[in-house]
């Protein structure tokens, strides 16, 4: 019988032993044997709770207990999450986390940890929620030589565009109802600002190439200037928006990586992403490109992704679940020179003039006096030469095709 111990006993915390209670039978045929909740460290106490007697406030007592061997981090934040994780597995546990934030910034070093312990430092549930992304590229595509990863990471944003679009809607209208139905913090500045988002490619892109992503150094735009007319003439081109991350390999295998709105064809398959669902889109050199989908976030579906992780290391005690994370940093190049199609938008007005600008266009649309179109293929430094100066253009956005151009 394998025992655990879960760190913070919030929403992904709580989940996890729900699901360990709901799905028993289930977790026993995939971990190999029993697996027990035996403590729950957090500073609340849960009166009426299935598990409050196995709340603790001491986290020395989970380290002291040679029987747990497992340690479920569900806290959030660097702070003390970091010094916790490091702590159970200099002492011989196994650790799990839905943390993204630390798996960014601390990722590499803490796997490095496990295996001179003997353990393991799983993080599937950082990304993408219930989505199975982490293990797919750690298992099923590792033959593959991935060359571009692109998603939808966060759900929060996803519904906020989905609605606008939908109901054309101002930003702050839908905010305001996401905030109210749940999907938006109280401060929703790592949602809509695009950091959530941020730290999630980062981990992608450091399985990806094998070498650490600083998530800080990630370009980074968010979603608080995209407006329901923005979405209305991208529907007119015959697409939408959303807010993607996005790293592939450029020249000489470096990476070109960031998070920022794309305008997305329809006939691209993250373009019918809708609401608050996440979905990452994989293309190898001989798989071509294939897309995951599912719930990007909520109780029992982050949760499940945990207890994946569990089953995992249950089922590999003794020994080190490998993973592709290093402390190499990545090559990283910038994204001026890659060649793409891109949104742009203007006054009706000036159309003729940004026409002649841009050498010609694939699609143009009009809207109440506001014009928008989709360039041909040129580098992204080519088309600042072009748009540079006082001709018109209120914005731009890059298109997300599903083959190079």
């Amino acid at each position: 019988m394998a025992k655990i111990a879960i760190l913070g006993y919030g929403t992904v915390g709580s989940g996890v032993a729900h699901v360990l209670d709901e799905n028993a039978d289930r977790v026993r045929l995939s971990a190999g044997e029993n697996v027990t909740l035996a403590a729950i460290l957090d500073l609340r106490e849960f009166p009426g709770d299935p598990h409050e007697e196995l709340v603790t406030h001491d986290y020395q007592t989970i380290l002291d207990d040679p029987e747990i061997t497992v340690v479920c981090e569900t806290m959030g934040g660097v702070k003390p999450a970091y010094e916790f994780t490091k702590k159970a597995l200099e002492a011989g546990k196994s650790v799990c986390t839905s943390n993204k934030e630390l798996v960014a910034k601390h990722g590499c070093e803490l796997c490095d940890i496990a295996k001179q312990h003997g353990v393991s430092y799983l993080f599937e549930a950082s990304v993408g929620g219930g989505i199975p992304i982490l293990r797919t590229l750690e298992g099923a595509l590792k033959s593959e030589k991935i060359d571009r990863i692109e998603g939808i990471l966060n759900g929060t944003t996803n519904f906020i565009l989905t609605a606008m679009e939908e109901k054309g809607a101002s930003f702050d209208e839908v905010l305001k109802k996401a905030q109210e139905m749940g999907y938006a913090e109280r401060d929703p500045s790592a949602d809509i600002d695009g950091h959530d988002a941020r730290r999630k490619i980062a981990i992608l892109g450091s399985l990806m190439t094998g070498s650490l992503v600083d998530a800080d150094e990630v370009p980074t735009q968010g979603i608080t200037d995209i407006t329901a007319d923005d979405l209305a003439l991208a529907n007119e081109l015959g697409g939408t928006i959303k807010l993607i991350g996005s790293c592939r390999l450029g020249e000489n295998d470096a990476l070109e990586i960031m998070v920022a709105p794309f305008f997305v064809p329809a006939e691209h398959p993250l373009a019918s992403v809708k609401g608050v669902f996440n979905a990452v889109a994989v293309h190898g050199n001989m798989l071509g490109t294939s897309m995951y989908y599912g719930q990007g976030a909520g109780k029992d579906a982050t949760a499940s992704a945990v207890v994946a992780d569990i089953c995992e290391m249950v089922r590999n005690a003794g020994h080190t679940v490998p993973t592709s994370l290093s402390g190499q940093p990545a090559k990283t190049a910038s994204s001026a020179d890659t060649a793409r199609r891109f949104f742009i938008r203007f006054k009706s007005a000036d159309k003729d003039g940004i026409l002649d600008a841009i050498g010609g266009t694939d699609k143009a649309s009009e809207r109440d006096g506001e014009a928008a179109v989709l360039t041909g293929c040129m580098k992204e430094s080519e088309l600042a030469q072009k748009i540079a100066g006082p001709n018109g253009v209120t914005k731009w956005l890059r298109v997300l095709d599903t083959e190079e151009e």
